[in-house]
């Protein structure tokens, strides 16, 4: 019976160990395309969300203004 614990005791080790190889493969391999991913991105010039928003917001108070001017400037011609 002494036998039979060692013996899978063994083979319980090896699993575990087996395990953490490949969880270790998982990580690496999550590693890589990650920064694969962010190398391919980067090549293809795209912005962020936060950028694309700040031009956005930069855009939409450009146009406001420009719409005030025009009243004002409509307003200024009205009175001459």
């Amino acid at each position: 019976m002494m036998q039979n614990n060692k013996i899978l005791d063994d083979i319980s080790q090896l699993m575990t160990n087996a395990m953490g190889v490949a969880q270790g493969a998982k990580d690496e391999a999550q590693t890589a395309m990650s920064s694969m991913m962010d190398r391919w991105l980067a090549d293809r010039n795209l912005v962020t969300r936060e950028e694309f928003d700040a031009v956005r917001a930069m855009a939409q108070k450009a146009r406001e203004e420009n719409e005030a001017l025009a009243a004002r400037i409509a307003a200024l011609e009205a009175k001459q």
